[in-house]
């Protein structure tokens, strides 16, 4: 046994003085759809919905050891990290000031709060999480804090470990595979590391969101690197920069083993696990089931393990999720059409629509008296194929029309 995997048994001992250790739970559907053993490791059921506790109160647990004196903790995070950091300075009687970025959904705001209570001062600043973090960390040195970082923290990465050792104890053998989400790469380097040594025979895999794949980039560059641009609705994993310890701790892996996962296809694995499972997943958090049709070939009768980690999902934004979900699944579409301005011409065109088309957007763009208009229309149906018919009835009726549901541009604008 490593040094690294004692140390994460002794965390993960002490994290039973702040709860039990999180299920894993055997998913019938997802094993019958893959015909192999598929077990979710729930960490969207820790006291604060995610993963982060673990290595926030491991820290901090180890700080306060060193240094009793230490009662000022500082983190800037726009969700998980400020609610773990939270939660463990509650636990410990100690201040903790967290610095959010303006932007933040109040939700998360409120999560924070209800978890710090009295213990914590939140404090909201820059417009972008790099803003935030360059205030949290001059706050931090002007006042003698100690600064908890997300993931790139020896402590925080031994905390994130101890989600390997449950598994491992919990499963009572070595899984085949163990699928894990990545942002910063502390828990993707925690559990590796600790199932590495202990379950030599496991294989691993990585998932990253396509708008912020900075694992894969990190190992295709030799060393971290900063992404020129970040898709932030994964926003539990959509980092610029992996870790520098993490990458050290993952260097080992090959870039085919991290596979990127569509924005807009998350939001159909989020949405399936939602109304065929009733398990509430945030973006981040449906990472590593939303793979698993990639790797159905690979895992066909074998135990695999996804970690689901994280349940922080603002309900406001469902409406948003199911429009992505349907978009990716071609089952909505935008179109721009180039209406003649006669009477009829409407009518027309709605009897082009099948019976499963139903219109969910219509506006006129440009209302003058010329002999055409165009007009913004949102299509749903049952049937991605319905496009199809759609399409080519309108050409065959002469109808100028724009796809534009993959144009990002317009789309953001109009939609």
């Amino acid at each position: 046994m490593t040094q690294f995997a004692r140390n994460a048994r002794s965390a993960t001992r002490a994290l039973r003085d702040l709860f039990p250790e999180t299920p894993l739970q055997r998913n019938d559907h997802l094993s019958a759809r893959y015909q192999a053993e598929i077990w979710l490791k729930r960490e969207d059921l820790t006291p604060v919905r995610s993963y982060k506790l673990r290595g926030a109160f491991t820290a901090m647990r180890k700080v306060r050891a060193a240094r009793p004196e230490q009662r000022s903790f500082v983190c800037a995070s726009a969700g998980n990290h400020a609610q773990g950091v939270a939660y463990a300075c509650r636990h410990f009687g100690v201040r903790g000031t967290i610095f959010m970025p303006v932007t933040t959904p109040q939700q998360k705001i409120d999560k924070t709060r209800t978890f710090g209570g009295e213990a914590v001062e939140i404090v909201l600043t820059g417009d972008y999480f790099d803003q935030t973090l360059a205030a949290a960390q001059a706050w931090c040195a002007e006042q003698g804090a100690h600064f908890l970082a997300p993931f790139d923290d020896p402590d925080v990465i031994e905390g994130q470990a101890s989600v390997g050792v449950e598994l491992l104890e919990q499963l009572g053998r070595a899984p085949d595979l163990v699928v894990l989400p990545v942002g910063g790469g502390g828990l993707a380097s925690g559990v590796t590391a600790f199932l590495r040594s202990e379950a030599p025979g496991t294989a691993f895999r990585f998932v990253e969101p396509e708008g912020g794949a900075s694992l894969r980039a990190a190992l295709v560059a030799g060393g971290p690197v900063a992404l020129p641009r970040v898709n932030s609705f994964v926003d539990g994993a959509a980092v610029a920069r992996l870790g520098d310890l993490p990458f050290s701790m993952l260097d080992w892996a090959q870039p085919g083993q991290v596979l990127l996962a569509p924005e807009d296809r998350i939001c159909i694995t989020m949405l399936e696990m939602l109304n065929v499972e009733g398990i509430v997943l945030e973006p981040a958090g449906a990472l590593s089931v939303d793979v698993l049709p990639e790797l159905a070939e690979e895992i066909r009768g074998r135990t695999v393990v996804c970690v689901t980690s994280g349940g922080n999902f603002d309900f406001e934004r469902l409406p948003e999720v199911k429009e992505r979900a349907q978009r990716y699944s071609g089952l909505k579409k935008y179109f721009i059409l180039r209406m003649p301005q006669r009477p009829g011409a409407l009518r027309e065109f709605l009897m082009m629509l099948g019976p499963d088309d139903d219109i969910s957007r219509f506006e006129y763009l440009k209302k003058s008296a010329r002999n055409f208009g165009s007009v913004l229309i949102g299509i749903e149906t049952k049937k991605a194929e319905n496009f199809k018919r759609l399409v080519e009835v309108m050409e065959a009726a002469g109808l100028k029309h724009r796809d534009i549901t993959g144009d990002e541009a317009l789309a953001e604008f109009l939609i």
